[in-house]
Parts: C-alpha cells; structure tokens; sequence
C-alpha cells in the first residue's frame, strides 16, 4: 500500500482500493458486495448511495468499479450461499445472486478466518499480528493502493475490563499496524478501547465514527431538532424495535443492547441538551428476519403546558439501509486517506448514531457537515 504522501491526488484509471469487511460473510457485508457488483454492471440505479449524488462529483472518490472486497469473519457460509438466502428472503432482488455471482465468488476468496474462536489459545498480539498479516497479504495480492477496514460484525457487549481489548479492537489494532484507514460501523468498541489511544494517535490515520445510523436513529436525528427550533419541550421519548436476523440474535444480549442504545441516546441527549426520560427496548423477533420495525413515542409540552404526542413507525431491512453507507464511507475514508487527512472524521457524522466529537448531531447539519468535507476533497485534486 501507498501512503498518502506516495498516493497521487486524483484517482487514476489503474488504482484499485480494498474494502476489507470484518464480518465478511454477514448480510451488510454481502449486500454490499452484491451491491456494488449490480451497480458496476448497470443493474440496478444508486439508490441511497449518497457519494452517488452530483455533489460529491469530481470529489476524486474510488470508483465502484475498482473496489475489491475481502475480510474476516468466523463463520464459512460462502458469499454466493449467504447472497441467495438474503435472495430468498426479499434483501436482494430475484436473481441477483445468480447475476453477481462470480463476483461474490471472488470477494469469498479473499476471506480469511478470524478470531478468536472457541478455544482459541493465541494472545491479543499474536491474533494482531496475524490479522494485520492478512491486510497486508491482500493489499499486495491484489496490487491495492490502500486498503479501507470497514467493522460490520455483530454487536459485542462492552469490555467491563476497559483494559481488556474486545475483538473489535483486536480488529482495529491491526488495521493500524497494517497502515490501514478504518470504519466501526458497529457499536462495538473498535478503535476506542483506551489501550488504543496511543497508537490511534501515532499511526496518522483516518478513522470515521461508530454504530451506523440506518433507521430509528435517523428519524430521531431529524424530529430531534423540530422541537428544539419550535420551542417545544419533549418530557419523554420512548422507543421499541422488534428485529431478527443476526442483529436480532446478538442483541438479544442485555450487554450488547445497552451497547447499541448508548448510541441511540446520544443524539437525544447532544439535540436536546438533556435525556429525556424514556428507554429503548429491543426484541429478537426470528420470524422478522433481516426486516425491522422501530416504534417511537414522544411525549411533549406545548403552548401553555398543553400536552401532546408524536408516534412513528420504521419499517425497514437494515441490510439494504446500510449497505450503500458501508460503500460510502469506504469511499470517503480511501479518499482522506490519499490526499493525507488524518486522524477522527466528525465531518462523517451524518453516518452515525455516535459519531466523533466535534459535529453536529442534527442531520441536517451533518449533511452540510458532509458536503464540506466533499468540496475539501474536490479540492485537494
């Protein structure tokens, strides 16, 4: 790999970037995968890909056509396998599986086995050291000129040890010692394990957010800043999700879900200044599948104390909601990484439920956060 002193400033015909997953065989990872095989081939339009859109045009971003996808993960269900179940179960279009299905085969070759398993006897550094082995062995296989870690594993609980690296940060540990720019798309821990924070530093690399924000966390993102700007005052929000799928199954675990509310929470609190009273409970519902229902209900005062309420619905499949921002910001962050931006990428919080200080937390915000941060890169070409 290049870095980014070595890299050019615009992105040339021959560069390739990699996109390497941990969790590759899981459904966002596949989606994704597929996604960008349908879209390169003319398939299906760019529908919520957001670096797809005219402002982000001559922003010097990799084409879709020279990502080369890779990854870990510890399950062996083989991409094409894993795309025809979401296939089956209305995640991909009929057919698609079969149409992209050379180039599934391809990225599930580039999928090596992470950790640590069941019984696994290897140390935090040896696992480290053979993860970022891996990054490297793809980056030169595949003649990469970066390589962008993109977390979209399943949600682990929070270390009650802050000393103890989860394997999220086993993950991310070795995308720095790789020279490799990374995503946590998870509520997991990833780069913020404080034993990381020394190396995060060192290693001038940029890093983008945590938890991506696909569904209910969006809606509040945007109802958040409504009743701010109207002077309303919000007594209580309260919220429910019945999910199944994978998400479901791990966030089934008390640990894990207080994990992803944490991110949940955050934009009520940094909108409104203060967390309203209220919790968010989450249901494993197998029956759902990879298709989710959020519940919101808003309790709220008006003129002169008159009291009211707001309730929504989101229906959705987190899968096809995630994957064009998982490519977004592979995307994004390659580019940073080419024209030598370093270190946290709060410009990128339009993407997260907990994004990096120093943005906003109102959407509309993040957006025109999000813009800039396209012009400063068509700028650096």
């Amino acid at each position: 790999m290049t870095t980014p002193s070595e890299g050019t400033t615009a992105h040339t015909a021959t560069a390739r970037t990699g996109v390497w997953f941990v969790g590759a065989r899981g459904s966002v990872a596949t989606t994704a995968v597929a996604g960008c095989a349908a879209l390169t081939a003319g398939l299906h339009a760019p529908d919520g890909l957001v670096t797809e859109t005219p402002p982000f045009a001559g922003s010097g971003l990799a084409p879709l056509a020279s990502l080369v996808f890779g990854g870990h993960d510890t399950v062996s269900c083989p991409l094409p396998k894993r795309a025809e179940e979401l296939e089956a179960g209305g995640v991909l279009p009929y057919g698609l599986a079969s149409a992209v299905r050379s180039e599934l085969a391809a990225a599930d070759r580039e999928i090596r086995t992470g950790g640590p398993l069941p019984g696994d006897t290897r140390g935090d550094e040896e696992l480290i050291g053979t993860f970022a082995a891996d990054l490297r062995d793809f980056a030169r296989r595949q003649c990469l000129d970066r390589v962008v870690v993109v977390n979209v594993a399943s949600t682990e609980p929070a270390p009650a040890d802050p000393d103890t690296l989860p394997p999220s940060s086993l993950y991310a540990a070795a995308a720095l010692r790789a020279g490799c720019p990374y995503v946590n798309f998870t509520p997991s821990t990833g780069l913020r394990a404080p034993a990381l924070q020394d190396a995060v530093t060192a290693s001038g690399l940029p890093h983008a957010g945590r938890d991506g924000k696909t569904g209910q966390t969006l809606l509040r993102s945007v109802l958040a800043p409504m009743f701010v700007q109207r002077a309303l005052s919000v007594r209580a929000w309260s919220g429910t999700n019945l999910l199944g799928g994978g998400d479901g199954a791990a966030l089934a675990d008390p640990a894990a879900a207080a994990a992803k509310n944490a991110g949940k929470n955050r934009v009520l609190a940094d909108t409104l200044g203060v967390l309203p009273e209220g919790d968010v409970h989450i249901d494993d519902v197998p029956a759902l599948g990879e298709w989710k229902t959020a519940w919101d209900h808003i309790a709220f005062d008006g003129f002169l104390g008159s009291r009211m309420t707001l309730q929504t619905t989101w229906q959705g499949c987190d899968s096809a909601l995630a994957a064009p921002l998982v490519l977004d910001l592979a995307r994004l962050v390659a580019r940073a990484h080419e024209v030598g931006v370093s270190g946290p990428l709060p410009e990128l919080g339009f993407y997260f439920k907990d994004p990096d200080d120093g943005g906003p937390a109102a959407l509309a915000a993040q957006y025109e956060a999000l813009l800039g941060f396209g012009a400063r890169l068509r700028a650096a070409r």
